[in-house]
């Protein structure tokens, strides 16, 4: 195998010709855009010799620990091996793994899989080390006033259980200890909508369900109440077209086709290590088209006015990204500060909280699943596009509205007042 070569790339395309732009991009300029890739020549069964890419890497450093690890000879047989440093080695080989994925994985061995099995020789390691493992685990985390949680157990055996199916495949040991730890079941919470029940209860006593869900009355609310926002646009898309943080964060223009009313979902911005990473979807399925109603399409093109009034007064210290939900100088809008924000919005508005992508469960209650065929069956789409939009936000019948004067006054939340004053100030 040659030596290869580590690379910066990102997915930006030419507006005009719709090719990548590859090391051409501008937004190349800034640290956090693209992501890191290697490339190497790579010998096959046959002697003949291809051509490996792989990407997605955080960083220079990553890229290049990946490439190395990749040029190893194979592991054989090592009967002094021990579990940390298998466990090392198996997650610096894995150079295909989503950045939240690895970040897990990274997680798991650090706070569990090494303290308790580090030391143990891969060879030696039994079904009974793994279950006295999270024996362990259970009780000490539970003296630590830090319980761990079913759903955590099995995440940390899904990462064991990988990392010695590969031990097996490497021919390290012939058998996974990990196979069946025999842990509790894990309950996925179960999403309750804010019945007006369950409302009076969170407003008397603060309770609230693992995971809250507004109702369609709810869901328009809120938007309706963030109207003005700078981010408006993105909350009215996770509200009704169910995108996730990731997805939002990293859309971008070339995403959008606002006369055709559609928007692809082709990648994500996930964080780690305090660092943006562009990548796939969650999952094959993640890769969608979504029709966008004429509510969606008009408050975009705000958006994008917006954006570019926000790019004229940055002038030099602006960045150009490509990405439609940015801060005021351009960079990317960080998926842990939209959480935030929104978190912020909610509390002003008096709603009932739900986390970010409470919206989305709120909008799949009513969004019909022909919405995802934009195309097979464009026209349906748009039509059930539309028909959730009608049910979030109904058309006004003036003549049966109350007169100005005799309407209660609802107080707006305090940035929307001064966001009030500064346009009858301009004007």
């Amino acid at each position: 195998m040659d030596r290869g070569s580590v690379y910066r790339r990102c997915g930006c395309r030419d507006e005009a010709t719709g090719k990548l732009l590859g090391a051409r991009c501008p937004g190349l300029r800034s640290r956090v855009h693209g992501s890191w890739y290697f490339s190497a020549d790579l010998p096959s069964a046959t002697g003949d010799r291809h051509r490996a890419r792989r990407g997605g890497f955080a960083t220079q450093n990553a890229a290049a620990a990946a490439l190395e690890a990749l040029a190893s000879p194979a592991a054989g047989p090592e009967p002094g091996l021990s579990t940390r440093e298998w466990l090392s080695r198996w997650l610096a080989s894995r150079v295909s793994l989503r950045a939240s994925t690895s970040r897990g994985y990274a997680a798991h061995m650090r706070s569990y899989l090494v303290p308790y099995l580090g030391g143990i020789p891969l060879a030696a390691l039994t079904a009974g080390d793994v279950w006295a493992m999270f024996t362990a685990v259970t009780r000490d985390e539970g003296a630590l006033g830090r319980p761990v949680s079913a759903a955590t157990l099995h995440r940390i055996h899904a990462t064991l259980r990988a990392a010695l199916n590969g031990a097996v495949r490497a021919g390290l040991i012939s058998v996974n200890p990990g196979r069946h730890p025999g842990l509790p079941g894990a309950a996925r919470p179960r999403p309750q909508v804010w019945t007006p029940a369950l409302t009076g209860r969170w407003q008397q006593d603060g309770w609230r369900p693992a995971v809250g869900v507004w109702t369609a009355a709810q869901t328009a609310q809120f938007p309706a109440q963030v109207r003005g926002h700078r981010l408006y646009a993105l909350f009215h898309l996770v509200a009704l077209r169910e995108l996730r943080r990731g997805e939002a964060a990293g859309l971008r223009w070339s995403d959008l086709d606002l006369d055709a009313g559609t928007l692809t979902v082709a990648g994500q911005l996930q964080q780690l290590g305090g660092r943006l990473v562009a990548g796939p979807p969650k999952s094959d399925a993640g890769r969608r088209a979504i029709a966008l109603d004429k509510t969606t399409i008009t408050a975009l093109r705000e958006h994008r006015t917006r954006q570019r009034a926000e790019r004229t007064a940055a002038a030099t210290r602006w960045t150009e990204t490509g990405y439609a939900f940015t801060t005021v100088t351009g960079t990317p809008f960080r998926p842990d500060r939209m959480t935030r924000q929104f978190a912020k919005l909610v509390a002003a508005s008096g709603l009932p909280p739900v986390m970010l992508h409470g919206p989305r469960h709120g909008a799949a209650t009513i969004t019909l699943t022909a919405d995802t065929y934009t195309s097979v069956l464009p026209e349906t789409a748009r039509t059930a596009a539309e028909h959730t939009a009608a049910l979030l936000f109904p058309a006004r019948r003036p003549s049966s509205r109350r007169p100005a004067s005799r309407r209660a006054h609802r107080r707006l939340p305090a940035w929307a007042r001064e966001d009030h004053r500064k346009r009858r100030d301009a004007a």
